[in-house]
């Protein structure tokens, strides 16, 4: 799934399991590649170039405009899936566009590791983009999400591995021509309890070297 557009730029994009520890290997990444790394902070970038406060971003954060029509959407005249910040409407559409902006933005600066967010859809045709999607057994993913202290046992634990799992497909599913999770959506998907974090990063990093340069 390598785009060859624009071959002078290129960014690293991960998608994750919930639990997989997708987080912590793309910023081991970034740092043993030596550029920048997004996640929470595309976020508040996004939140600040369009003057909208970053808790609404963050709210809307890898959600589906399906799941906001549940919950946010007022019966007022709007269209589902508008938000309020004080009395402005804020659209889906809105929000997942200002993020676009901000990545094309940051990938004009220069490599970088961006997470999530359908960032590898957004910069196809803007940049060369590896993307990575990393996973794990349910029961290693159950084990990690206890140990950072999310849960306090196994059965919440895999109840919010489910939920956000569930989430972050219909989002990527619904903004892309893709399929979340899917091997022939990603240029390479890994187990990373195979290898432990620091390895798993290693192991992209060296296939990040061998296809940017």
């Amino acid at each position: 799934m390598m785009n060859s557009n624009n071959s002078g730029k290129w960014v690293v994009t991960i998608g994750r399991q919930f639990g997989s520890g997708g987080r912590e290997i793309g910023r081991l990444v970034a740092d043993k590649l030596g550029i920048a790394y997004y996640d929470k902070e595309l976020l508040i970038e996004a939140a600040r170039q369009s003057g909208v406060s970053e808790h609404i971003f963050e709210a809307a954060d890898e959600r589906s405009p399906r799941f906001f029509a549940n919950i946010w959407s007022f019966n007022l005249g709007l269209n589902s899936g508008s938000y309020f910040m004080g009395d402005t409407p804020l659209s889906d559409d809105h929000i997942y566009r200002a993020q676009s902006e901000v990545m094309t933005t940051l990938a004009d600066r220069g490599p970088c590791v961006i997470v999530g967010r359908t960032a590898d859809y957004v910069l196809r045709n803007h940049c060369r983009v590896v993307s990575v999607f990393i996973h794990a057994g349910n029961d290693a993913c159950v084990a990690r999400i206890m140990s950072r202290g999310d849960c306090s046992n196994e059965e919440q634990a895999r109840s919010l591995m489910e939920k956000k799992n569930r989430l972050r497909a219909e989002y990527y599913n619904f903004y892309t021509d893709k399929r979340w999770g899917e091997a022939a959506s990603y240029d390479l998907t890994i187990d990373s309890s195979l290898l432990g974090t620091e390895a798993t990063a290693e192991l992209i990093v060296q296939f990040v070297r061998s296809v940017t340069h």
